[in-house]
C-alpha cells in the first residue's frame, strides 16, 4: 500500500503553537532522551518528503508504541495532535500528543523522497544575519540541563533557520590592531574591553545591514587596550532580550504538561474532589486533599498539603473551571491515582488558583467508557470507566473495615445498550445519598474490576460517581432505555450474593436443592428461591437475650429482678428480646423447613422483636394475628444450606440469610430467559 506524505507538514508543525489536523509523515530516526524524572522520553525525526525536523518529542502516554515495537524507523505515521513548547533555553520542542502508524517500517522499506533539514533554505535576510555573526555564535546554546540531556538539542542546521529566536554564546575573540573611526555614542556606556574570551552584551543589530537578531544577556568585562583607541562608537540603541519562556498567562493543555516547561498555566475543570484527610506517623502529622481536573486533552491529579489545604479547599469546587499556575509537576504515584497521566501536580506556597468564567469549551468529565459486555474480556483489578442505567439497587448496609472503621455500602445493578448487567459497589456518601427510585443513569470513573462471583465492579476512594451527568453518552443511554431498552431480556455478569454472607448463591427450586444434595460438601452452599411461607412455629420463637453488645446469649431469670448471662458472667437488670423462627417454605415442587434469625425474622414478620415480646406479654390475640397474617405470602429467600451432625444424627440445616419482596418484572424476565434456553435445546 502506497502512502502520500503531507507536503509542508514539518513546516506547519514547527511554526504552529498547536495542531489538531491529521498530517502524514515518515519517522526517520528515534533517540531516547535521558531525563531526571525517571520516565523515558523519545526524540523523533519526522519527514514530509521535502523537509525533516528533529525537534519532535513523543508524549509519554504514547511510549507504549515503542515498547510494543509499533513505532520504528521508516514507518509512516498519522500525526493527529501536537503542541509546541518553549524550553527555558529559548528553543522550541514540538510534543506529539496523538499519533498512529499508517504503514509499518517493513512495508515502507526506505526513506521516502530526499528531504532536507527544515531551515537550510534561508532567505537572503537570514543569510546576511548569519554572515555578520561568527560561526561559533550561531551554534545552539546549552539545553535545559536540569531536566533534559544535551541529546534533545535540535540539529545545528535546523536551529540556524531560527537563529533569531535562539540564545547564543559568544566564542572567544581576539582584537586585531585597527583604527577605529569616530562613532556616535550609544545609550550604553562603553567600558574598556579585554581581548580574551568574553560574554557579549545583548545586541539588536550589527553596524551593517542585517536581519534583526536577539542574543542572550551578556556582561561586558573590562579589557586591555590593544593598539586601538577607545573612541565613541556608533551603534543602534541596544535592547536587552528576555530569557523568560513567554508570558505566564499562556495556557498549556493538560496532555502537553511535561517537566521541560519552566513556566506554565493550565485551564481545566474540577471533575472530582476529595474530602480533607489527615495522617500521623513517625515523621509527624498533617492533612491533605486532592482533586482531579479535566480539559479537552486529558486529565490530571492535583494535591494540596497542610497550609495549602487551608488556602484552597474552600475555593476549589467540583464542576467549576480554574486557572492554575506556579505549581510543581512530578511523576504520578500510581498507587494513589487511576488517571491516565504520567504526571501529577502538587500545590505550594507560591501556587495560584483563579476561577475562570469562560468554561463552555471545557468538558465535564474525561471518560473512556467500556461496554459492560466487554468486562468479561478485561483483566482482574483493571481500572474501568463504566456508564449504565441503574435497574435496581440494594439497601444501604454498614460494614466494619480492617481498621475498625464502619463504612456504608450499596450495590447498584447497571445495564447498558449491550443488554448486560453488572453489580457495582459504591461507598460512603455515594451509597447513603443514592436514589434508585427513577432508575437514573450512573457514571463511575475509575472503578476496579473484580472476578469475585463472575464480574463485578467496586468504586475506590479515588473514583468519581455521577448520577444523571450532563454527558452526551448519558442522554443517549437514557433515550435508548426509555424507548424500549428496559424491556429487553438482560443478562447479569454478576452472580447474586446473599446479604451479609459474602457467599455465592444460585437460583434453585426446593426439589433441586434436595436432588443435587446441596450442603453435603465441606463448605456450605447458597441458593435463592421463590417460595411461599406455609407455617411458622410461634412457640419458643422469642427468647430473653443478654443486653450487652455483641452478646446474644440467652439469660436466666434470677427471680430477683436480675438476669444472668453465663457467657458474660454478669447479672443485668434488663434483657433484650431476640427472635428465632422455624418456618416451612414451599414451592411448586417441594417444601423445606428453614431457620430465620433476628434480622430476617423481623423483615418477614414486619415487627421488631421488642414489639412482639410486648404483644406476647400483654395481648396474645394481637400476637397470634401477626403470625396468621404472614402465612401464605410469597417472597424471594436467599439461603445457606449445610449438612450438620448433632448427637450422631445428620440433617440438612437451611438458614434464611435475606428476605426480599418479589420484583415481578425482573422475575418474569428471568423466567422468559429460562424458557428461551430450554426452547433452544429442542
Amino acid at each position: 500500500m502506497s502512502v502520500k506524505l503531507t507536503e509542508g507538514a514539518v513546516e506547519t508543525l514547527l511554526n504552529s503553537s498547536q495542531t489538531d489536523t491529521d498530517l502524514v509523515l515518515q519517522l526517520l530516526n528515534i533517540r531516547q532522551v535521558t531525563t531526571a524524572y525517571g520516565v523515558p522520553r523519545f526524540r523523533l525525526m519526522l519527514s514530509d518528503g521535502r523537509h525533516f525536523g528533529a525537534s519532535f518529542l513523543l508524549a509519554t502516554q504514547l511510549n507504549h508504541l515503542l515498547e510494543e515495537n509499533i513505532l520504528a524507523c521508516n514507518c509512516v505515521c498519522l500525526v493527529k495532535k501536537t503542541i509546541r513548547n518553549l524550553l527555558e533555553s529559548g528553543r522550541h520542542v514540538v510534543v506529539v500528543l496523538d499519533m498512529e502508524v499508517l504503514q509499518s517500517a517493513e512495508k515502507t522499506g526506505e526513506k521516502i523522497g530526499n528531504p532536507t533539514s527544515y531551515g537550510n533554505t534561508s532567505s537572503p535576510q537570514m543569510s546576511a544575519s548569519r554572515s555578520s555573526v561568527p560561526a561559533s555564535a550561531a551554534e545552539p546554546g546549552p539545553s535545559y540541563k536540569n531536566n533534559i540531556s544535551e541529546s534533545l538539542s535540535p540539529p545545528q542546521d535546523y536551529e540556524k533557520g531560527f537563529v533569531g529566536a535562539s540564545p547564543m554564546k559568544a566564542s572567544p575573540m581576539k582584537a586585531s590592531p585597527m583604527k577605529a573611526s569616530p562613532m556616535k555614542a550609544s545609550p550604553m556606556k562603553a567600558s574598556p574591553m579585554k581581548a580574551s574570551p568574553m560574554k557579549a552584551s545583548p545586541m539588536k543589530a550589527s553596524p551593517m545591514k542585517a536581519s534583526p537578531m536577539k542574543a542572550s544577556p551578556m556582561k561586558a568585562s573590562p579589557m586591555k587596550a590593544s593598539p586601538m583607541k577607545a573612541s565613541p562608537m556608533k551603534a543602534s540603541p541596544m535592547k536587552a532580550s528576555s530569557t523568560s519562556p513567554g508570558p505566564s498567562s499562556k495556557v498549556i493543555p493538560l496532555a502537553g504538561l511535561n517537566p521541560y516547561l519552566p513556566k506554565w498555566t493550565i485551564r481545566a475543570r474540577v471533575s472530582n474532589k476529595s474530602s480533607i484527610r489527615t495522617w500521623s506517623n513517625s515523621r509527624g502529622e498533617g492533612k491533605l486533599f486532592s482533586f482531579e481536573m479535566v480539559d479537552e486533552s486529558g486529565e490530571i491529579k492535583i494535591t494540596a498539603f497542610n497550609n495549602e489545604v487551608d488556602r484552597f479547599f474552600s475555593l476549589v469546587e467540583q464542576g467549576k473551571v480554574y486557572f492554575i499556575t506556579k505549581a510543581t509537576l512530578k511523576i504520578a504515584n500510581k498507587q494513589y491515582t487511576t488517571l491516565k497521566n504520567d504526571y501529577e501536580i502538587t500545590l505550594h506556597a507560591q501556587s495560584s488558583i483563579v476561577p475562570c468564567d469562560d468554561s463552555q469549551d471545557i468538558p465535564v468529565l474525561h471518560c473512556d467508557f467500556v461496554p459492560i459486555a466487554e468486562l468479561e474480556n478485561r483483566d482482574k483489578d483493571a481500572i474501568i470507566d463504566v456508564i449504565g442505567v441503574c435497574k435496581s439497587a440494594d439497601d444501604v448496609s454498614r460494614i466494619t473495615m480492617k481498621n475498625s472503621r464502619e463504612v456504608s455500602k450499596r450495590v447498584l445493578n447497571l445495564m447498558d445498550t449491550t443488554g448486560k448487567v453488572v453489580a457495582v459497589t459504591v461507598w460512603g456518601e455515594d451509597a447513603e445519598k443514592f436514589d434508585a427510585s427513577r432508575q437514573p443513569v450512573v457514571v463511575i470513573k475509575g472503578a476496579r474490576l473484580s472476578d469475585f462471583g463472575g464480574r463485578s465492579l467496586s468504586a475506590t476512594f479515588s473514583s468519581t460517581v455521577m448520577v444523571n451527568p450532563d454527558l452526551p453518552e448519558a442522554f443517549s443511554l437514557r433515550a435508548w432505555y426509555d424507548q424500549g431498552g428496559y424491556a429487553i431480556d438482560s443478562q447479569s455478569l454478576t452472580e447474586t450474593w446473599s446479604a451479609g454472607s459474602g457467599a455465592r448463591t444460585n437460583w434453585k427450586t426446593l426439589s433441586e436443592v434436595k436432588n443435587e444434595q446441596l450442603g453435603h460438601g465441606e463448605k456450605a452452599d447458597y441458593f435463592s428461591c421463590l417460595a411461599t411461607l406455609l407455617y411458622i412455629r410461634k412457640e419458643n420463637c422469642l427468647y430473653q437475650a443478654c443486653p450487652s453488645a455483641d452478646c446474644n446469649k440467652k439469660v436466666v431469670d434470677q427471680q430477683n429482678g436480675l438476669y444472668r448471662c453465663e457467657k458474660c458472667n454478669r447479672e443485668f437488670p434488663n434483657f433484650n428480646y431476640r427472635l428465632l423462627l422455624s418456618a416451612n417454605l414451599a414451592d411448586f415442587g417441594d417444601n423445606q423447613w428453614v431457620t430465620c434469625f433476628q434480622e430476617t425474622a423481623e423483615a418477614l414478620l414486619g415487627h421488631s422483636a421488642e414489639t412482639l415480646g410486648q404483644l406476647r406479654d400483654t395481648d396474645e390475640t394481637a400476637f397470634d394475628e401477626v403470625f396468621q397474617k404472614i402465612n401464605f405470602t410469597t417472597y424471594i429467600f436467599r439461603n445457606r444450606v449445610k449438612l450438620e451432625t448433632y448427637n450422631d444424627e445428620s440433617r440438612v440445616k437451611v438458614t434464611v440469610m435475606d428476605v426480599q419482596p418479589i420484583d415481578h418484572r425482573e422475575y418474569s424476565r428471568r423466567l422468559l430467559g429460562n424458557i428461551r434456553k430450554l426452547a433452544s435445546r429442542i
